[in-house]
């Protein structure tokens, strides 16, 4: 459900921007933001808040230009959350400057009773940092911890991949519009998480990246998150920036124990000073919050051994262009349902490996269960989840309803 006055705060950001701290000051001045609407002028002169060039750019944003932005959404089925809205989350709101307006694919979990851990760094990142941060991912979330991230390649993409593979929930924060197609090689990723979690943004749904939006999207995810953990950062990783906010909001930075290689420097740095306390695998980080460590330590969550790390994206490795914008306009077509397209005349010879290819084999035009697929593999349901949801970002398989999965 959206708000009454989702439209005015649509409109202040459009005014004056999305990241703007005014609106806090507003929402806290006025219980009902229509009000302050509905009299612009005069409370806008009065509210000791916004200056001659915050009333001329209200003045010209027209309640029409929110409309289309809502009208936009509801056509993509993305939910608004403004800052005035009860289930606005707190930890976002008790920030400097919080977001106005969240625009969410999928549904965000209530992070007031949940304990969430942001995972950061570099696009770039090692098979170590990979590996790493898909271990982090999925053996946090199998414990019931919600796994923050930003959809970027590299170790936001593995920690967002660990946490799907072991079921977990996963909430992505982007730097630009959720219907831009910011990164092509995520996009399957980014359906995945939408099925049990939400991917974020603070921006309309068609805004493009610009490279502002992404260290102002940083104060999100660093928001959302108990703790925040950085995995391989440089000295100008923005990963950093993220755990500066962190430290800022008072929550804990963690950073994973790298090599001497320049892309561990940053993280390796705010260890050596002490504002991140050092970890190894996912334990280290529970162990920091005492009881909470004990009551979900006992999920067993031990990352399967046959993983395809070489299968997630990093920056730099046979990419495409990165911002090929999707065609948005109004008549566009509703999408496609999860419903199986008609079958070509055989399955296509696809380069796999290991337990990859042994699941890819038992699948075909039809759905099947999970639990067809490892009764008939003799694997455990996780295994296959975990080689599933690979499969899945690389655009092979699609997940359908029920936990049913078929080919594209």
């Amino acid at each position: 459900m959206i708000s009454e006055n989702a439209k005015f705060w649509i409109m202040l950001t459009l005014a004056l921007g999305y990241n703007t701290p005014k609106a806090k000051k507003l929402c806290q001045l006025y219980p009902d933001i229509s009000f302050f609407f509905e009299k612009l002028q005069s409370e806008g002169r009065l509210c000791g808040i916004l200056n001659r060039s915050d009333l001329e750019k209200l003045a010209a944003v027209s309640e029409a230009d929110a409309i289309a932005v809502l009208d936009r959404c509801s056509y993509l089925g993305y939910s608004v959350l403004s800052i005035d809205d009860e289930a606005y989350p707190s930890c976002l709101f008790n920030i400097y400057s919080p977001p106005a307006v969240l625009y969410i694919n999928g549904v965000l979990p209530d992070l007031e009773e949940c304990f969430s851990i942001g995972i950061v760094g570099t696009r770039r990142a090692s098979h170590y940092g990979i590996e790493n941060s898909y271990k982090f991912g999925y053996s946090l979330a199998k414990c019931g911890v919600v796994v923050i991230s930003g959809g970027a390649l590299g170790v936001d993409c593995a920690s967002h991949t660990g946490a799907l593979a072991a079921n977990g929930i996963t909430v992505c924060v982007l730097g630009c519009g959720i219907n831009y197609r910011y990164l092509s090689e995520n996009a399957e990723m980014r359906r995945a998480i939408t099925a049990n979690g939400a991917v974020v943004s603070e921006y309309p749904p068609d805004e493009e990246p610009k490279n502002f939006y992404f260290p102002a999207r940083n104060r999100i995810i660093a928001a959302l998150s108990d703790g925040v953990l950085m995995i391989e950062a440089g000295k100008k990783s923005g990963a950093l920036i993220t755990a500066d906010l962190a430290l800022e909001m008072g929550r804990d930075v963690f950073a994973l124990l790298g090599n001497n290689n320049p892309q561990n420097a940053g993280s390796n740095g705010r260890i050596k000073e002490g504002t991140a306390i050092p970890v190894t695998d996912y334990t280290d980080i529970l162990a920091n919050y005492g009881n909470l460590a004990i009551d979900i330590i006992e999920a067993d969550p031990d990352v399967p051994t046959d993983v395809n790390f070489q299968s997630i994206p990093v920056k730099g490795n046979n990419l495409v262009p990165q911002h090929s914008q999707e065609t948005s306009t109004v008549n566009k077509k509703p999408p496609v349902p999860d419903t199986p397209q008609t079958a070509p005349d055989k399955k296509p010879e696809i380069s796999l490996t290991g337990d990859a290819k042994k699941v890819y084999d038992v699948l075909g035009y039809e759905p099947v269960h999970i639990d067809t697929i490892a009764e008939k593999l003799d694997m455990s349901v996780s295994r296959v989840l975990s080689n599933l949801t690979l499969l899945e970002i690389r655009g092979i398989v699609r997940a359908l309803q029920g936990r049913n999965f078929v080919l594209k």
